[in-house]
């Protein structure tokens, strides 16, 4: 399976009913991606570490719903590609999972066949950023909004690449001079935004 730009190396599963988590875990195995299953929201708290590129949830779980699942993958470094998947959801719910960045959201009963290509539909399609945007108007100085998106898209970069400038660059489709200078200004003159990656400034 060809996810490029992004590769799915590892994917989160949180399903209950334990065949149907098994069937899309083999799925995902022959995508050469490490298959985490989880079968309750505290599962897949603890299955976030280390993070995921892919998390796949069942809206409705034995011990709460997929919104805390989802929430929690927005602390996450880089943050992953989300899909939500259900017998039944309400309009409310299914609002409330777009806001926390869920991109596609499957009715079961579905084929993996249809999740596979949900999955490739998330990571080759670009964001609607429409509603966030539109939301901010009255909300935050435009001037303010464009240097925070372009903050958390050089730190999502970095994320992605392991804290390659060069590579962040590329992802961005800017000059590696353009992310250094964000990476100085944001530590206030330092060397490099991502101390935990030593070649980061080499790169």
């Amino acid at each position: 399976m060809d996810v490029s730009p992004r590769t799915v190396q590892r994917v989160l599963i949180v399903e209950d009913n334990a065949s149907l988590r098994g069937a899309i875990a083999r799925r995902v195995r022959t995508w050469s991606a490490v298959a985490v299953e989880a079968g309750t929201v505290r599962e897949a708290i603890v299955g976030m570490s280390p993070p995921p590129d892919l998390v796949i949830c069942d809206v409705s779980l034995p011990d709460g719903s997929a919104i805390p699942v989802f929430t929690a993958t927005l602390s996450l470094s880089p943050e992953p590609a989300k899909i939500a998947i259900s017998g039944v959801a309400t309009a409310e719910e299914a609002f409330r999972l777009g806001q926390l960045g869920v991109r596609e959201y499957l009715a079961k009963p579905f084929t993996l066949d249809a999740l596979e290509a949900a999955v490739r539909r998330i990571l080759d399609a670009p964001p609607d950023l429409d509603p966030l945007v539109r939301a901010s108007v009255g909300q935050i100085p435009m001037r303010d909004l464009q240097k925070h998106v372009r903050q958390l898209m050089i730190e999502e970069a970095l994320a992605l690449s392991h804290g390659s400038r060069r590579r962040a660059a590329r992802l961005l489709d800017v000059s590696r001079q353009a992310v250094q200078q964000v990476v100085r200004r944001s530590d206030g003159g330092g060397d490099t935004m991502c101390p935990s990656h030593e070649s980061s400034h080499e790169d």
